[in-house]
């Protein structure tokens, strides 16, 4: 099939490069010039697992890049994959995402016969309906239902397992109203569902809207759930990941998202929370629980810090910051743990040096003061304390590298760092 893909950030470059390598001819639209020619020389324009390979291989081939939406013609399918960044009030900005309704509107002018129209951001219920499709229908001139069609696919990607999460899904989502965007749908995904047989959620559009914000919100309550458990348990001296396994044995819980810790980060679930809640008081309603996960997740950085000050004063001491990004797998650092950590630190009068094996270049742009080491062990050398916020494999193996610090105080915010004799050591939740 032929399909075109508006935007080629995360989400956009991502499924375009899956769904070339599932056989579809891919059509990438975007404004970014330097993005358009590494996508066609084959070079990846973000940093993710795998996506190296995918579009190496099919870079300027099965897949191609382009600034010109005329290039839309010649497809059968388009997927909206832009930004819809929170406001200050945590509301969703769909200005991007809008003003490329109204470019592919115009485009579809045009064209001949079918075109199904897909949301791929995420997006509040009936911004499909309500807001895309009647700028799309305007700038066309065609009429939705006839040779117009919309729908909403939402992704499940997690940054640093992007491209397996897209590969090997748990659930595929499509929001549709008409048979033909369904059938178009079901028709790209067909090579996918046949591999690996998920679960296949035919709905209404309105409903894949909501199901991206549910799926994130629950998974966000439950790492803040985990930690406010975690926090308990600390306060009597439990292993909150002894109970974690434990409880996780139970099939109703599962061990998934039971890793207590700093909590979470990135994008996604950052962003989605703020939107949902602000949609919920739109209407009227309080959302007291998802307010109590994102109190709960603002805490644990603080709580980390506090753990710090039981044991060293850092007011002009080194201390090493252990990892930068969100996650491990990926060199995002939005809504980071590290950044609170490090702005707690700075005011403490503390000399940081961090390090992160990707990700401290992004870092650098917000954190231009601070010092960056080239290696973990160079930012442990002589530090008085070590506090490990991202735990990436090269940090979790860590071991003799803290006998060259000055005092060797680690505060473990990700259960990465095994406790042994030689080092001081506090874990933020056990």
């Amino acid at each position: 099939m032929r399909i075109s893909i508006i935007g080629s950030g995360y989400v956009g470059t991502t499924i375009a490069a899956c769904f070339a390598d599932m056989g579809h001819e891919v059509v990438n639209v975007d404004i970014d010039e330097e993005i358009v020619a590494a996508i066609n020389s084959g070079k990846s324009p973000i940093h993710e697992p795998g996506l190296d390979d995918l579009i190496a291989t099919h870079g300027g081939d099965m897949l191609t890049a382009t600034t010109d939406y005329d290039d839309v013609l010649d497809t059968e399918i388009t997927f909206l994959a832009l930004p819809t960044p929170s406001r200050e009030d945590g509301s969703i900005d769909t200005s991007i995402i809008e003003a490329a309704a109204e470019s592919l509107g115009g485009t579809l002018q045009d064209k001949d016969g079918d075109h199904v129209v897909v949301t791929k951001s995420t997006v509040i219920p009936t911004t499909t309906t309500e807001t895309l499709a009647p700028i799309i229908e305007a700038a066309s001139g065609k009429t939705l239902g006839d040779n117009l069609h919309v729908a909403m696919n939402p992704e499940f990607l997690r940054e640093g397992t992007a491209v397996e999460d897209f590969l090997d899904p748990d659930k595929v989502v499509f929001g549709a109203e008409s048979d033909t965007a369904l059938d178009t749908l079901h028709g790209v995904f067909e090579p996918l569902i046949e591999q690996t047989d998920p679960a296949i959620v035919d709905t209404g559009i309105e409903e894949a809207e909501m199901i991206k914000y549910a799926n994130n919100g629950f998974l966000a309550a439950k790492v803040s759930l985990i930690n406010d458990i975690g926090n308990i348990c600390k306060e009597y001296g439990v292993d909150a990941y002894e109970v974690a396994d434990a409880i996780g044995l139970d099939n109703r819980i599962s061990a998934r998202f039971l890793r207590s810790g700093l909590g979470w980060g990135g994008s996604c679930f950052p962003k989605d929370t703020a939107a949902i809640k602000s949609a919920a008081r739109e209407q009227g309603y309080e959302p007291r629980m998802l307010d109590a996960a994102t109190e709960i997740n603002d805490r644990q950085p603080v709580r980390l810090l506090s753990l710090l000050d039981n044991h060293v004063d850092v007011a002009g001491e080194r201390v090493a910051v252990l990892g930068l990004s969100f996650k491990p797998g990926t060199d995002d650092i939005r809504n980071s743990r590290a950044i609170p950590v490090i702005e707690g630190l700075n005011k403490r009068g503390a000399t940081v040096v961090a390090y992160d094996p990707v990700a401290t270049e992004n870092m650098r742009e917000r954190f231009p003061d601070i010092k960056y080491a080239d290696s973990p062990k160079a930012a442990l050398d002589d530090a008085s304390a070590a506090l490990v916020i991202t735990d990436w494999p090269e940090i979790a193996d860590l071991d003799d590298e803290f006998d060259t610090m000055s005092t060797p105080v680690v505060i473990d915010g990700r259960h990465a760092i095994d406790r042994r004799d030689g080092i001081v050591y506090e874990g933020l939740t056990w």
